[in-house]
């Protein structure tokens, strides 16, 4: 399948992080954890947003831009078999070099 966002969408392959341990032993899903930003690398993106005047506002990020953003921005999809995060470039922090 082959997905390509509209607008100022940008879909997201999210760095898979480590399960953390509670000092009880439980094992806790990297999306239980709180405090740290995902980190990611943008798979693909639309071509920009419209301004009120018609005039296309360009991606700031494009695709192979590794990126943070916050635990509960986006959508979490799946395509074929792998998980993505599709969300708004407003949704994403910052852009990691």
């Amino acid at each position: 399948m082959n997905i390509r966002p509209l607008s100022d969408r940008v879909l997201i392959k999210i760095n898979e992080a480590k399960e953390e341990k509670t000092a009880g032993g439980l094992l806790l899903s990297p999306k239980a954890v709180t405090g740290e930003p995902l980190m990611g690398e943008v798979a693909a993106c639309g071509n920009g947003k419209h301004a009120a005047n018609g005039e296309l506002i360009p991606m700031s990020v494009k695709v192979g831009d590794k990126v943070m953003m916050s635990k509960n921005a986006g959508q979490t999809i799946k395509v074929d078999g792998e998980e993505y995060t599709l969300a708004f470039e407003s949704e994403i922090m910052a852009i990691v070099d």
